[in-house]
C-alpha cells in the first residue's frame, strides 16, 4: 500500500483530490492503479474543459481493461499532465505524486464531502 496522503480526499471509484486554495490537484489511488495492472495509455481532460464531480473525465488502458476516471469535485481543467502520454510509470509508481493526472480551479469547499484517508482505509476492507 502506498502512503496516502492525508490531505487528500477520495471517491468510492478510487480519484483522489488535494485542494489548496482554488486549485485541485487530481489522481486515481494506489488501489486503482494496482487492479488495473499494466499501464499501456492515459487519456487525459483538454485544458479549459468544465467537469462536474461524477462524470467521466479520463481514461487509463492497461493490458485487462479501460479504466474510467471520474472528476472527484466540480472544476475547471487549468493543466493536465502531459509527461503521462508517453510514459505511464510514473502513474504506476507514484500515483499520488508524478503521477497526477490535471489540476483544475475549484471553489472554496471543494472535495469537503468525500472520504479522508482514513475512511478510505476503511472503505477497501469491504471490498472483495
Amino acid at each position: 500500500m502506498a502512503n496516502r496522503p492525508a490531505t487528500a480526499r477520495y471517491t468510492k471509484s478510487h480519484e483522489w483530490v488535494i485542494v489548496q486554495g482554488d486549485t485541485a490537484t487530481v489522481g486515481i489511488t494506489d488501489y486503482a492503479v494496482e487492479h488495473l495492472g499494466e499501464l499501456v495509455f492515459v487519456s487525459l481532460p483538454d485544458k479549459g474543459r468544465a467537469l462536474k464531480g461524477g462524470e467521466v473525465a479520463a481514461e487509463v488502458e492497461s493490458v485487462k481493461a479501460v479504466g474510467e476516471v471520474y472528476a472527484p469535485v466540480d472544476g475547471t481543467v487549468t493543466e493536465t499532465n502531459s509527461a503521462l502520454g508517453n510514459d505511464q510509470q510514473p502513474l504506476a509508481k507514484d500515483p499520488f505524486g508524478s503521477g497526477w493526472l490535471w489540476k483544475c480551479k475549484v471553489k472554496a469547499g471543494a472535495g469537503a464531502g468525500l472520504m479522508d484517508a482514513d475512511a478510505y482505509a476503511k472503505f477497501l476492507t469491504t471490498l472483495s
